[in-house]
């Protein structure tokens, strides 16, 4: 088990070391730490210390490349219609703040602080994943006042002025 002193910085549960340290705690081989000048160690209770890092060799870019794929047309499914609709919301006199007001307000005030409210959350809860409720609350939130709200504009006159 790793010893701490004061060639260690203790974080948590976790803990970094020189990577001539982790070689004679027999953390890691000596070619496994040629890479690395120092190295960062998880305390597991009962399980001991492991050495965690990413090996660029091993990773898979078919699928990093496919899931960011993934990702860009779970976007694109999003934003194609989103100008749409927001243009049939609002009659033609106030149709320029009507559409972008809401859509700042909804990507730079909730999408802006999404990061920091979510970190937030998690940290004063203690749960890693208790952040993660903000952005499916606000999601719900927003199909419910979608539903309630957004009318159905088939029939209407795009261009009147009222």
């Amino acid at each position: 088990e790793l010893k701490l002193d004061a060639a260690a910085i203790r974080a948590g549960d976790k803990t970094t070391v020189a990577a001539d340290r982790a070689i004679k705690d027999k953390l890691l081989t000596a070619d496994e730490a040629a890479a690395v000048p120092e190295i960062t160690v998880y305390n597991v209770p009962a399980a001991g210390a492991f050495a965690m890092f990413a090996d660029p060799e091993q990773v898979s870019w078919a699928k990093v490349i496919g899931v960011l794929f993934i990702l860009v047309l779970y976007v694109t499914m999003v934003y194609g219609p989103i100008a749409a609709i927001l243009v049939e919301m609002f009659p033609t006199r106030i149709r320029y703040t009507g559409m972008s007001l809401p859509y700042h307000i909804g990507n730079g005030w909730f999408g802006g602080l999404l990061p920091a409210t979510v970190f937030a959350l998690s940290a004063y809860s203690g749960d890693i994943y208790y952040g993660l409720w903000y952005p499916v609350v606000i999601a719900a939130m927003s199909l419910v006042i979608g539903t309630i709200f957004v009318r159905d504009t088939l029939g209407t006159d795009l261009h009147a002025k009222t």
